[in-house]
């Protein structure tokens, strides 16, 4: 066998181990999925915190950050319902992510994100520091039933909005559903069908009130075994820091890298798995301890 047979074999069995290797990482990544509904599709919403502009724009910037990491992995992501903000950026923003193992993936990143960096906004060049929170739940199938009563409902039509440059619906096809036992509000702008934005809002909402009643049985267990929970949501999960070093780091798991770009351009699988890594190891060690 000649030399370049030899480096053309070499070349191909390289390929082969890279290719396994691949197949492997996501064989073990698809393995940590556990939770109920982890390969359904999910239902995100970001929220710019407190601070204006500047939150809206970080608002704008994680939103292009997922939508970058959806498109590398082929799910197709559809916005429901937008809130512009007032100069830039969004203050609300929902949308759908269609794929599977969607609501598994995007679980890991329910919480609140921080940025740290030199604001473009700010004359001064001074450091500012901005929130926004990230909700996301599951959609649910059509064998999941919840019982919704009509007379439960108030609907209210109005014209969607939309920013300069942006088409805007001339018609009042825009949705807002509110469930007054619970007070739980949902609205859909996307479509200029309003019956399409009522479908889109009512499948929302029909995942909200099931993971309310999932919660209340959850904490009616957790009294009664007198364990207490932190509000997982709630608490701040990843620092994004631009200035003065540059760093972007999860605070549950320690894991962080300093190609912030690459993150905020939708490199976001590392942190994902080492999310689903830390779950699985604090359930096993849950499960030793009982």
């Amino acid at each position: 066998m000649g030399m370049g047979q030899d480096a053309s074999l070499e070349a191909e069995l390289a390929g082969k181990y890279t290719e396994f290797v691949k197949i492997l990482r996501r064989t073990e990544v698809v393995l940590l999925f556990s939770g109920q509904y982890d390969r359904n599709n999910a239902i995100v919403k970001i929220h710019a915190g407190a601070g204006g502009t500047e939150s809206c724009d970080w608002a704008q910037m994680l939103y292009r950050m997922y939508k970058m990491w959806c498109e590398n992995k082929g799910f197709h992501v559809e916005v429901t319902d937008i809130m512009h903000g007032d100069e830039t950026g969004f203050k609300d923003i929902t949308f759908e992510v269609t794929g599977e193992y969607a609501y598994g993936n995007f679980r890991a990143e329910k919480g609140i994100h921080r940025l740290v960096r030199i604001s473009p906004f700010d004359s001064n060049k001074r450091r500012h520091t901005s929130f926004a929170s990230l909700e996301v739940i599951p959609e649910l199938d059509d064998e999941v039933v919840v019982d919704i009563k009509e007379e439960d409902l108030r609907i209210d039509t109005y014209r969607a909005s939309g920013a300069g440059g942006q088409h805007v619906n001339r018609t009042e096809s825009a949705i807002r559903i509110t469930h007054l036992p619970t007070n739980t509000v949902v609205q859909c702008q996307n479509d200029r069908s309003q019956g399409k934005n009522k479908e889109m809002a009512m499948k929302e909402l029909k995942a909200r009130l099931y993971l309310l009643e999932e919660e209340k049985k959850r904490q009616e267990i957790d009294e009664i075994s007198g364990e207490k929970r932190a509000i997982g949501w709630g608490s701040q999960i990843r620092s994004y820091v631009l200035h003065p070093y540059k760093m972007i780091k999860d605070l549950r798991t320690g894991y962080e890298r300093g190609d912030v770009d690459n993150v905020l351009d939708g490199d976001l699988d590392e942190y994902i798995e080492a999310f689903l890594k830390f779950e699985a190891e604090r359930k096993i060690n849950g499960q030793t301890k009982n």
